[in-house]
């Protein structure tokens, strides 16, 4: 009939304007059990580093063997040796110092609502490479930080990024639960997790 307009479509064709995708609901006491293993090897960057200053100090050493070397020649050996040798001694230093964070860091991510997620979608070399890129950035390395924030991102460990990635916390405890008979309390693992990952939005707020 003129002027009606079209026929409305049937009801399995219909599709509301302001309909929203489902979030994906996370866990507000965590992920529990233990963090998966470590995927990474060792900082190759730094290790390799460490092993040459190791090997330029037992070359100094065995040149300062020479009969020969005498004066001048053995003072400049003898400091070469020094130098090689305390570069290796504070690069293994760093090197036991980036895994004692790491370790550290990797637990507690493997214990937020988050890792949930994360163990679903098998993202377990993912986060272990947020976590090197975290430590060095927490060391100085200003081009590890940005590479932290991308993964960081990508991993869901800010609000913004969360509600991009459609997730949300939910079933957290109320206030009285403390006075009801078998709720449960949040493991103190998990958290000191989301304590932490308060400080890591903070961070890169503060940096950005």
């Amino acid at each position: 009939m003129a002027g009606m307009g079209p026929a409305p479509k049937p009801a399995d064709q219909r599709r509301r304007r302001n309909a929203t995708l489902a979030l994906t609901p996370l866990p507000a006491e965590g992920r529990a059990g233990d963090p998966p293993r470590w995927p990474l090897l060792d900082d190759v960057t730094t290790v390799t580093r460490r092993d040459m200053a190791a090997r330029a100090a037992d070359d100094a050493e065995l040149a300062l063997l020479e009969p020969d070397l005498k004066g001048r020649a053995k003072a400049n050996a003898q400091r070469k040796a020094d130098a090689s040798q305390a570069e290796a001694t504070i690069l293994q230093a760093q090197l036991e110092a980036q895994q004692r964070v790491e370790a550290e860091l990797w637990t507690e991510l493997w214990a937020t609502p988050q890792a949930v997620q994360w163990e679903r979608m098998g993202w377990t070399r993912e986060v272990a490479q947020y976590v090197r890129w975290k430590c060095r950035a927490e060391s100085g390395d200003l081009d590890a930080g940005k590479e932290a924030r991308q993964l960081g991102d990508r991993l869901g460990l800010t609000p913004l990024a969360m509600l991009r990635l459609r997730w949300e916390v939910v079933g957290g405890e109320p206030e009285t639960s403390a006075q009801q008979p078998g709720a449960r309390r949040p493991s103190s693992r998990s958290t000191q997790a989301r304590r932490r990952l308060k400080v890591v939005d903070n961070d890169e707020k503060g940096s950005g």
